[in-house]
């Protein structure tokens, strides 16, 4: 994808030993497989020894995908969460190809709760795969990096923004790749002059098997492909080490380096409809005063509470659900949602899945609602006519959810089964 003439299509890597976490599949191969054609070595450190149920890859198909590019494999089982595993690697890594010359902290895990519905595993699983498993591993690989000509830790992870909006509704998840990113503060200063160090992260939503188990289908046609990532990583980690401490956006990057074409990039280019993620949204919503946000055609609208307008296709959208109403959708859901929506069309609505028989219209709920969910109207029509996911909305910051989690991905469900008649 990078253009021919730019100075990164040239064979940087070859000979190199990449020691890249969670390889086996998703961000992880497509680095590996960006730096394979080089001619690159590739350490191969995940988990995924046995094929998954649900998840395609190993780390002995990866490595043959990575053989076959032209790159050479060294598959390790490597779980971040344990230090000898971490240190086994690194000694077997450095006894086949005699050094380590980039480490890509890629292994993640993800929750998107909030704090009342995030299990305490789940906390620790984030903790100690997304802070520690980077730490210990960058901690484990240093001193062979520190022999390379040319050394690169890359972490994928954001900018670091406190706005709170990336706190509020997964706390315990944005702490944990904020502990990524602080690495990349620490010891890029630490290791300056000896060892880049710097963070990589995408603009829009990228296109993974975790992604299709947190959106569902058809959720890909919003992302990008991984190979924007492989490309600007392979930007990055063939730049000098004195290119250290930087918080890449992937677009951003690739803009500077020259490539025009993003539309190639995209699962479903001819949709436009791209999903932004994390500090890239943040950084467009900053733009907007405290009393306005930009809605999804770029206009703003106000966030105030205002009448909602009985011909509106927010009026219509709750009519449809009224219609709808079943005694099987309120046995299986058991919920009350409340949406506060903001523009033209905004005002409270609920939607009653909990009463004998369910209700759904304007004001608030006959009852304590279970579930409220803030969000712009425009978004909240496109969300109920399948052309904008909520796990998407969620992610983007376009929806805010406060409430019980489990009882809104049943809500998810039930509009999927909605969307033919809305």
């Amino acid at each position: 994808s990078l253009p021919s003439s730019s100075p990164f299509a040239f064979r940087k890597l070859a000979g190199c030993t990449l020691f890249i976490t969670g390889a086996s599949r998703g961000i992880g191969k497509a680095i590996a497989l960006k730096a394979a054609k080089d001619g690159a070595n590739i350490v191969i450190a995940a988990k995924t020894a046995e094929p998954h149920p649900t998840l395609p890859g190993t780390i002995y198909t990866a490595a043959a995908e990575i053989e076959a590019a032209g790159g050479k494999a060294l598959p390790c089982v490597v779980n971040v969460r344990e230090e000898q595993q971490i240190i086994n690697a690194v000694e077997k890594a450095v006894k086949t190809f005699g050094g380590i010359d980039i480490l890509v902290n890629n292994a993640s895990a993800i929750s998107l709760t909030g704090t009342l519905e995030t299990e305490t595993k789940k906390v620790n699983l984030m903790m100690d795969v997304n802070v520690r498993g980077t730490y210990l591993t960058s901690k484990t690989c240093l001193p062979h990096l520190r022999k390379s000509r040319n050394p690169h830790i890359l972490n994928l992870s954001p900018p670091m923004n406190l706005n709170p909006m990336w706190f509020k509704n997964h706390c315990a998840y944005t702490i944990s790749k904020y502990g990524m990113s602080m690495c990349v503060l620490g010891m890029a200063e630490e290791f300056r002059g000896e060892v880049a160090v710097n963070a990589l992260w995408p603009k829009t939503a990228i296109h993974t098997a975790a992604m299709d188990m947190l959106g569902g289908s058809g959720i890909e046609k919003q992302c990008r492909k991984t190979d924007i990532l492989a490309d600007a990583a392979y930007c990055i980690l063939t730049k000098p080490k004195s290119f250290t401490g930087n918080f890449i956006i992937d677009e951003d990057l690739l803009r500077q380096e020259g490539v025009k074409d993003f539309d190639s990039y995209a699962i479903a280019p001819e949709k436009n409809n791209l999903c932004l993620v994390g500090a890239s949204q943040a950084l467009k919503e900053e733009k907007l005063s405290g009393s306005e946000r930009e809605g999804p055609d770029g206009a703003e609208v106000k966030t105030g509470s205002a009448p909602a307008k009985q011909s509106s296709p927010v009026a219509e959208t709750f009519r449809v659900i009224q219609g709808a109403m079943s005694e099987e959708y309120v046995r299986s859901t058991q919920g009350v949602f409340q949406f506060d929506l903001s523009g033209d069309d905004g005002g409270t609505w609920y939607i009653d899945l909990k009463t004998k028989g369910g209700s759904a219209g304007v004001g608030k709920p006959p009852v304590a609602a279970d579930v409220v969910m803030s969000m712009s109207s425009a978004d909240f029509v496109k969300m109920f006519t399948g052309k904008l996911k909520p796990t998407m909305a969620f992610m983007s910051g376009k929806l805010r959810i406060k409430g019980n989690m489990t009882l809104a991905i049943k809500l998810e469900k039930m509009l999927t089964q909605l969307n033919s008649k809305l």
